[in-house]
């Protein structure tokens, strides 16, 4: 009796365990793999994945009934109650009809190219075969309401800047960097592109700008995985680029390596006209090459089920070089009096440190989550321009101005998120420390040796500390409407001198940022959203700081110590139409806005930056998204907006004006299987007004092809940009004392090739955690 009994014991933790599920998933006689496997029971749940021949294995604590859920690329794909009552074996059969269901769902819930979420517009990047095969940046136009171009970058229609995040983490590096670091992303990495016109009280308060947030695809494998790309372009000049990313994943950790490197070179130009009591022709022929390095490393361990930790760090070095002959043409009344011929080297060395650090806890039976992040960056730039004019009458001056700058940005933040029944609710506190000490020093060459200047010179140190609190709720009350709001409050100290000058200023400033959101779903195919936020556009460093960047002897670039931060409201209504129409109006108000100003008195001209007006502004945007037998997949867009501007305090002449803008993007499919595709995009601002500028008419044709082979591992893509030599930056700008006009060209005709090879496990795709650091961009 006593060895039955004791048997028995020794067999409880057996029989515990004895109960499980086991079976194989096929399709249409064909194994699918990475399944995920779910079983449900009680509100808890255990998980399992199919391996490769679609076979799966899931132990369970106890027998009873249970849903088995098949999950696949976050969809359910089916279903099933079982009772379990020890080892049971369940095949999975999908059929091909309950595929097109699948599909049909997919494009219901998923699939849609185009999503209006509360406070973004979200753009599938995923479900669209023409952003396949490509890198982030070219990825990035063919996404709505976005718009990439060389003089410009990337923009937002009607916003006058924007950030670019990676998974919420902002990658404000400076803007070759950004670019190479964006280009070392793959599309079929990439899940979708959210933008975000009215940023929440999550997100700073700072900057008339949009965001955008590239989405990664999360982890399904464990394993190694990685690319090569690498890319030719040829302008006036040869450049290239290259990266390299690999990607670890076991059961605590993941990790990801990217290592990259540009270099660039081209030929612009850039003339200038001022047309008044003084006169001035100046012409600018420039030679710009440069080449950067760059790593990113990203970390993340699991502590437990409900913790984790993670490092990122990304370091940039590079050189931006420029060489450029100016000559400049004098006059008075009509009448020419001197020519200044320049020649100039600019010589500038960079380096970058970014460095986050975050520890995420999930606690409570309502998975509430506590995410505590640390931020530094740190950027060094030295500059050397060396210049000589020679004036018409012979006299030279031969000129060295060296300058050091030394950007440093400390944060720390602390977000709690409470996913209550009545609203999910988020909160949170931040502090930052900007610090900019630099220096600009002018040398005159004088009997061999080189004296400095003291009057032209200057050396700056400024403060800024930040802090930031926000609450926001978000409520859906039925399957139609829903709701968000937020109120944000930030407090900022500013500390400015100028060591040179003996120019001193301080101020302090706390102000509320209000965001609201209402969203209306009417079915699957109708959703309105109508949201406002209230934002305020610091000056970068670069804008504050009044150290002299020289043209000739006579003109130079300043910052503006005293300049103001400017207030923006924005309102705005939008519409989706089954996922293909994407429809958005709205307005804007701007009060005490900064922008570059430039002045003639005599030979002497001066840029330098002026709060001088208020504007409102208004528009409507409009993209359409589909495919038209089965392949050719198209995009296209038309934005009209309208502006009123406001001038004070300065001789610029207010005025109102439109501005129109279309886009027109085609991806057509050559054969079946989709692996070899033709491109054929184009784009086009009509004359415009803006401020008190016109700006001309300005276009860019691309064409080309990208082919996939070896099973789609090998990417290769052939474009030609700029075919018609339309992207030149012409326009006019409205003083009293006269019309400033110019006429600028930065080599946008080029022939780029581009080469990417996918290795090792393709369900491993890089890290995915949340991390922001939105301060950086000021620094750039």
């Amino acid at each position: 009796m006593k060895k039955t009994l004791l048997a028995v014991i020794m067999l409880l933790p057996l029989a515990a365990l004895a109960q499980s599920i086991t079976g194989k998933i096929t399709q249409t006689g064909n194994a699918v793999p990475y399944i995920e496997v779910i079983a449900v029971k009680d509100q808890k749940q255990q998980t399992a994945i199919s391996d490769e021949n679609g076979n799966y294995s899931l132990k369970l604590l106890e027998n009873g009934n249970y849903t088995i859920r098949l999950i696949q690329d976050g969809i359910e794909i089916s279903h099933k109650d079982i009772a379990i009552n020890g080892p049971v074996k369940q095949d999975f059969f999908i059929e091909k009809k309950n595929e097109k269901q699948i599909e049909g769902v997919t494009l219901t819930a998923r699939k849609k190219l185009i999503e209006r979420k509360a406070d973004r517009l979200v753009f599938n990047v995923s479900n669209s075969v023409a952003s396949q095969g490509m890198d982030a940046v070219d990825a990035l136009a063919t996404t709505p309401l976005v718009k990439v171009d060389d003089n410009t970058g990337v923009s937002i229609v009607g916003k006058s800047g924007v950030a670019v995040m990676i998974n919420d983490r902002i990658l404000n590096l400076s803007d070759a960097e950004l670019v190479t670091y964006l280009k070392s992303l793959r599309s079929e990495n990439i899940e979708k592109i959210e933008v975000i016109t009215a940023p929440p009280a999550k997100y700073e308060a700072q900057g008339n700008s949009g965001l955008i947030n590239i989405v990664l695809k999360k982890n399904q494998n464990l394993g190694w995985s990685g690319s090569l790309t690498s890319s030719l372009q040829q302008q006036t000049y040869t450049g290239n680029s290259n990266s390299v990313t690999v990607n670890y994943q076991n059961e605590k950790l993941r990790s990801s390596l990217k290592l990259r490197q540009n270099k660039n070179e081209k030929h612009s130009y850039e003339n200038y006209w001022i047309e008044g009591t003084d006169g001035l022709k100046s012409n600018d022929d420039r030679r710009d090459f440069g080449d950067g390095l760059g790593a990113n490393l990203s970390l993340d361990y699991q502590l437990s089920k409900k913790s984790n930790v993670g490092f990122i760090y990304d370091f940039g070095f590079g050189h931006s070089n420029m060489d450029i002959r100016n000559t400049s043409n004098y006059f008075q009344n009509g009448i020419y009096t001197n020519t200044l011929l320049t020649d100039a080297e600019h010589r500038a060395t960079g380096r970058q440190h970014t460095a986050s650090a975050y520890y995420d806890l999930k606690f409570g039976k309502q998975d509430n989550k506590l995410s505590i992040t640390g931020n530094y960056f740190s950027n060094t730039p030295e500059t050397i321009i060396d210049f000589t004019t020679t004036e018409s009458s012979g006299d030279r001056f031969v000129v060295k101005s060296p300058s050091m700058v030394d950007y440093k940005i400390y944060s720390g933040q602390a977000d709690l998120t409470l996913p209550y029944q009545f609203a999910k609710t988020e909160a949170g506190v931040k502090f930052t420390n900007f610090d900019n000490n630099s220096s600009i020093f002018y040398q005159n060459l004088t009997n061999g040796q080189y004296i400095t200047d003291p009057l032209k010179s200057n050396e700056f140190e400024y403060n800024e500390k930040n802090y930031a609190a926000y609450i926001s709720f978000e409520k859906s009350f039925n399957e139609k409407w829903s709701a968000k709001a937020g109120l944000r409050y930030e407090y900022s100290v500013v500390n400015g001198n100028s060591l040179t000058s003996g120019q001193q200023t301080e101020n302090s400033y706390g102000k509320f940022f209000p965001t609201a959101y209402i969203s209306y779903k009417s079915n699957e195919n109708h959703t309105f959203n109508l949201n406002y936020s209230k934002r305020i556009n610091r000056p970068g460093f670069r804008a504050i700081n009044p150290y002299r960047w020289y043209i000739n002897i006579n003109s130079y670039f300043t910052g503006n110590p005293f300049l103001k931060p400017s207030i923006n409201h924005n309102f705005e209504l939008s519409y989706v139409y089954k996922g293909k129409l994407s429809a958005s109006a709205y307005f804007q108000r701007t009060v005490e806005a900064f922008s570059q100003l430039a002045t003639l008195k005599g030979e002497n001209r001066v840029s330098t930056f002026e709060n001088y007006y208020n504007q409102n502004s208004m528009g409507v945007s409009l993209n359409y998204s589909d495919t038209f037998f089965k392949k050719w997949e198209a995009n296209y867009s038309a934005n009209y907006s309208y502006m009123n501007t406001d001038v004070f305090a300065t001789d610029a002449l207010a005025r109102k004006g439109n501005s129109y803008d279309f886009d027109f993007q085609n991806n057509i499919s050559l054969n079946q299987s989709k692996t070899i595709q033709l491109i054929l995009n184009y784009w086009f601002r009509l004359p415009s007004n803006s401020g008190n500028s016109y700006m001309k008419f300005a276009g860019n044709l691309t064409s080309g092809v990208k082919l996939n082979l070896m099973e789609k591992n090998l990417q290769l893509n052939i474009f030609v940009s700029d075919i018609l030599k339309q992207g030149k930056s012409l326009g006019e700008i409205y003083y009293t004392t006269g019309t400033h006009s110019y006429n600028n060209y930065y080599d946008a005709r080029r022939l780029t090739l581009s080469a990417t090879y996918t290795f090792g496990n393709k369900k491993v795709k890089g890290m995915d955690r949340n991390v922001r650091f939105d301060e950086k961009n000021r620094a750039n």
